[in-house]
């Protein structure tokens, strides 16, 4: 999974539309697209301002294990994920898992 793909899906978990963030990052949607795609790798301050809209942080959206757990998910207009074993989890327990999970990682190197 890429970065882009990463800020794709915390983004569309925040019910947020492409438009909103480009506007906030100040560019088109056209060319905020391409970094969602992948074809656009943006630098690390484009990176933290993306992460400062999401409210995450820079190394959630850098970070691939994370994603592959956290996101075999769907996310629903309540605002609330549901996993493969349909059990309903909080965003905010969410946030919380990745803030772990990258402690974890961190500590392990």
């Amino acid at each position: 999974m890429n970065v882009g793909n990463n800020i794709k899906k915390i983004r569309e978990l925040k019910n947020y539309s492409q438009d909103f963030v480009a506007q906030e990052l100040g560019l088109s949607q056209a060319t905020y697209a391409r970094i969602e795609s992948g074809e656009s790798i943006p630098k690390i301050d484009r990176l933290q301002r993306i992460a400062e809209i999401l409210d995450v942080d820079i190394s959630t959206l850098l970070n691939t294990n994370v994603f592959h757990f956290i996101f075999n998910a769907s996310a629903h207009q309540s605002g609330y994920i549901h996993n493969q074993t349909n059990h309903t989890v909080e965003i905010e327990m969410i946030r919380k898992i990745i803030r772990e999970e990258i402690k974890n990682l961190t500590e392990i190197k």
